[in-house]
Parts: C-alpha cells; structure tokens; sequence
C-alpha cells in the first residue's frame, strides 16, 4: 500500500493490526470479571463503558511502545520483518500520535472509575509499558508480561471497589502464570534469533524441551489461582465447570504444539487462550447471577 495516499481510515486500520488490538481479548475479560467480583452481579453501563476504554487504552499503549522500540529487532527477526512499523506502512509520527491519544483515552477513563483508579493509573501503565524492555536483561520476562496482564482484574475490582482484596490478587496471580505459560511457548518460535541478538527468554536460556516443561509448572500454579479465587469468592459449581473447562484446554494446547513442532501456534496462542478467558468469565457472571 502507498502509505502516502493511504486514507486515515486505512491507516488506522494498519495501525490496529500492527498491535494486534483483537488481542485485547486476553485481558478485558478478567478486568470484568473483576468488576463483577467486586459488585457481585453486573458493573452499571457508564463503568462498563469506561472499563472497556480504560483497558483498551492501556493495552494500545504498551502494544504500540513495544513496536516502537523493538522495531530494530522486529526488522532483522524473519518472523516480525513484515511488520508495519518496519515496513513503513506506518510512520513513526503514527505510532507515537496513536499511542498519546490512547494514553489520554485511558487516563480519562480511569479519572472516570474510582478516586484510586486514577491514583493508580499512572503506576499500571508504567509497568505495561516497561514489560517491553524486560527481555533485554532477563529471561523472566514471562512472568513480568503476565505481571502486567494480571493487573486486569484488579484494576476492574479497583474500578467498582475503590480498594484491593485478596479476590482480585488471586484472580490476578492466575492471569499472571496463564499469560506467562503461554508467553514462554510462543518466545519458543523465536528462541535461535533471541540468543544471536542477546536477547533473554526462557526458551533462548534453556532451550525448547526444558521451557515446555516450565510453561506446564506456570499453568499448574495458574490453574490452583483460578481455583482459590473460586473458593475466597465463595463461588459456586458453575465456576468450577469452568475452571475443568480451562484445564481440558491447556492441556489440549499442548496437544496442538511439541517443542518439535510449533506450526499450529497461532491457533494455540490466540484461538484456544481467547477461548480460556471467555470460558473463566462466562463462568464468574453465571456463578455470581446462579447465588444471587
């Protein structure tokens, strides 16, 4: 495409791709269903309104800062080189225009929530961003993306409670080791480039085979989070068919992909963790409105 007669329209929608804003799946969900934790039945529509802002703001933000400053590395990596950023689909001046506009998106929005909402905005979306710079000095940049990604459902409690619990730090643990798990698969395409470019991943330190094995220790702590939100919620049967939903689907991700075999990850990574987070909420909302 000549991105000089590229109309704005076309232009967001490269810039929406670059992203990857359908992602924004993987999080919203547990931001909700924090929300309904924290109200125990459905969040008003004016705070649902201003969640889904708030999270889509924030995740377009660190999305759009991780392509900005990876673009050197994306531009050498076979598997990133046809990104938009480096293609020059898009322009810098795009990418940082895009990104300020969903910050003030995202800072409107928390202002819009809770009192602590917006005291905490500024700290929620320096860790989402920092996340993109972790894999230069560590191989647990894994844990630091799913740190950033389980703030989800404790922003969205924050969002309805104006304060913390240990529901939504459970949750938020959960989130934490399920992101990370599939991270640490997903960096496994990546693992040769990462270690040419002195680049940090569980895969690039200790190679394919061993970073399965530690990807299925994160989803076992993962699962025994879901399952203790579960209980401290005092959620009923409905959540926990649920959470059996989740375990048959992580173990059905391992069906799909081997350390040997790695063609069928986008529908590891997106199809079947979309399916994970949609299933967990589904089963928040139905167990909140089964007890009520």
């Amino acid at each position: 495409m000549d991105t000089n007669t590229a109309s704005p329209i076309e232009k967001l929608k490269i810039l929406l791709e670059m992203i990857k804003f359908q992602h924004t799946i993987f999080a919203l969900p547990f931001a909700y269903a924090g929300a309904l934790l924290a109200r125990r039945g459905m969040p008003g529509l004016a705070e649902s309104l201003w969640i889904l802002l708030a999270m889509g703001g924030a995740r377009t933000v660190a999305m759009g800062i991780n392509r900005i400053v990876d673009r050197g590395f994306d531009a050498e990596n076979p598997r990133t080189k046809d990104r938009a950023l480096v293609k020059g689909d898009v322009g810098m001046f795009e990418a940082w225009l895009m990104v300020i506009i969903a910050a003030a998106i995202y800072f409107l929005a928390a202002w819009n929530l809770t009192p602590l909402s917006f005291r905490l905005s500024p700290f929620f979306l320096a860790v989402i961003c920092f996340y993109s710079y972790t894999k230069r000095f560590t191989p647990f940049c894994h844990l630091f993306l799913g740190f950033a990604i389980g703030l989800a459902p404790v922003a969205g409690w924050i969002a309805i409670a104006n304060n913390i619990g240990l529901v939504p730090i459970l949750l938020g643990t959960g989130v934490m080791f399920w992101i990370a798990g599939f991270d640490v698969l997903y960096a496994c395409m990546d693992a040769e480039f990462d270690r040419k470019r002195g680049l940090h991943s569980i895969p690039a330190w200790l190679g394919k085979e061993k970073a399965f094995k530690v990807s299925e220790i994160f989803h076992v702590i993962a699962f025994g989070a879901f399952a203790a939100t579960g209980i401290a919620a005092h959620l009923d049967w409905i959540y926990f068919v649920g959470i059996a939903a989740t375990f048959v689907l992580l173990v059905m991700q391992r069906k799909v992909i081997t350390p040997n075999d790695l063609s069928k990850m986008n529908i590891a990574f997106f199809r079947l963790n979309a399916t994970i987070s949609v299933v967990l909420f589904f089963a928040t909302a139905l167990s909140l409105w089964s007890i009520s």
